[in-house]
């Protein structure tokens, strides 16, 4: 079963993750992006988003803006032997002492279309089904429900959401645009359930080309 969710704000960063010192934006959402969405709608155990397609409703405008950001962050082993050993110094990063400023090139005026389905997963439970998710979510939509507040990006860009209804969905372009390789999600290796952390972490990428405003995930190469 599918579902079309309309979500739509004022600015939207998916970073390059080729890109470390400054923040350049893809063109478009990137399939991860649209998932971390729906999860911060409904996520359950029992069941997998998967996108099919993004619809690009508004024409793509980028912008550069300036931001402040915190250069450092605390180390992970050092959180890991206070915890085991006992205080071994100051595990803090004061803000004023550690900001600094970045550019960044971000995408304005966002709206998309997003067209996923979901697949049931060895979680679920004796008593859930596709058809009480499916009535679920929707309802979810509907009603502005949300576990958290979904953003594009970065939590500084809310997004607006709600369900698609309409028959039809009217893009913002015609013919075909190649968008290049893109994020296409994060494959989680080695998962741990008890810890519940990722021992590995590998970027899946693919090959990005925009048809009449329409990227088509269903049959899309992926690459690691």
């Amino acid at each position: 079963m599918s579902i079309r969710m309309e979500v739509w704000g004022d600015y939207a960063a998916f970073n390059r993750p080729e890109l470390k010192t400054e923040r350049v934006s893809y063109e478009i959402m990137t399939p991860s992006a649209a998932r971390g969405i729906l999860e911060s709608i409904y996520w359950h155990p029992g069941l997998k988003w998967v996108i099919d397609k993004i619809y690009v409703c508004n024409p793509i405008k980028m912008t550069n803006i300036r931001r402040n950001e915190v250069k450092s962050k605390i180390n992970a082993k050092a959180v890991r032997s206070e915890m085991q050993n006992g205080r071994q110094g100051e595990l803090y990063l004061c803000t004023k002492d550690d900001i600094q400023q970045r550019a960044a090139l971000v995408l304005q005026d966002v709206h998309y279309v997003v067209e996923a389905h979901f697949d049931m997963t060895e979680n679920a439970n004796e008593t859930d089904n596709s058809g009480k998710f499916q009535d679920i979510i929707k309802r979810r939509l509907k009603k502005g429900q949300c576990y958290h507040s979904p953003y594009f990006g970065t939590r500084e860009f809310p997004a607006k959401f709600a369900l698609y209804e309409k028959e039809e969905v009217v893009t913002a372009y015609k013919g075909e645009r190649d968008m290049g390789y893109m994020l296409y999600d994060l494959d989680y290796q080695e998962y741990d359930a008890e810890s519940k952390t990722a021992k590995r972490i590998e970027p899946m990428f693919f090959h990005a080309v925009m048809r009449d405003g329409v990227l088509d995930l269903r049959d899309c190469e992926v690459l690691k």
